[in-house]
């Protein structure tokens, strides 16, 4: 055996000392009954970023220690222990129910504040469902409600935004799905509601082409006897989009398209 091949196996060798060392340390401290020692050695874990071993001691902590003045520390940091093992939906649960349980701590605004952060970092990207964002939304405002001096009031309302923009762009490709499915009626409800809740979406001026000229197929391909109705229709989505962008990117089209409504009405009328 080569000297490389024998450092390797020596140092493999420590390293499963080790391992088993810290393991049978871990299981003797578990198995204590010295509730002080077990709290102690809790927060060395946490402190030395041992979270998952922090969390199985401070779960018994927190049911020895309730009713003691422990019990708000030990409790604090089994809600750390799950925000820094990256379980945000446990870490959320907790860190609320730490501000209900104790709301005259000094912690009680940081755990309101990492409850609402446990959200934010939960939202999916906006391809995929948003009620994390939606939650998020909620919590952060809930937080400012109640803390609306607290230094990060400038933070919440810049993740807000940030969240605001996922929901957006998500009804946004909602909204398109449906164009591009050719479900025309629902399309221009998708694409009115991107302007309603999102009153200053980038998207307005595209929405508004868009339901115009959704109108404008969706009479196409209605049966004769609504095609009257619906043209005249979508002839209110194309004043609604000159009267809100008079030099429309989309005039040509539009122009078209309403050119082509104003025929189809005089064949109507004249078939009547």
């Amino acid at each position: 055996m080569n000297v490389s091949r024998l450092n390797k196996v020596i140092i493999s060798l420590i390293a499963i000392t080790l391992l088993f060392s810290s393991c049978s340390r871990f299981n003797r401290i578990r198995k204590s009954g010295d509730m002080n020692m077990k709290y102690n050695a809790a927060v060395k874990y946490y402190e030395d970023k041992k979270y998952y071993n922090a969390l199985q001691l401070f779960e018994e902590l927190i049911v020895v220690f309730r009713g003691t003045d422990k019990a708000e520390d030990a409790y604090y940091y089994y809600c750390l222990c799950y925000f820094y093992t990256g379980d945000y939906t446990s870490a959320a649960y907790h860190f609320n129910n730490f501000a209900q349980t104790f709301p005259t701590s000094s912690k009680a605004e940081d755990a309101l504040y990492y409850n609402a952060y446990c959200y934010y970092l939960d939202s999916a990207p906006s391809s995929l469902d948003q009620q994390s964002s939606t939650d998020a939304i909620r919590q952060f405002q809930l937080f400012i409600n109640k803390y609306p001096n607290s230094a990060r009031v400038p933070e919440c309302n810049n993740l807000i935004d940030e969240l605001r923009q996922k929901l957006e762009v998500k009804a946004w490709d909602n909204a398109m799905l449906y164009y591009k499915m050719e479900e025309y009626k629902s399309a221009i409800v998708a694409l009115g509601n991107v302007i309603t809740d999102f009153p200053t979406t980038k998207y307005q001026e595209e929405c508004l082409f868009l339901m115009f000229k959704s109108a404008y197929l969706y009479a196409g391909n209605s049966i004769e006897s609504k095609k009257e109705e619906r043209y005249k229709s979508a002839l209110e989505y194309y004043s609604r989009l000159v009267e809100t962008f008079p030099q429309t990117t989309y005039k040509k089209e539009a122009d078209r398209l309403y050119a082509s409504i104003n025929e189809k009405l005089k064949d109507i009328k004249s078939n009547n």
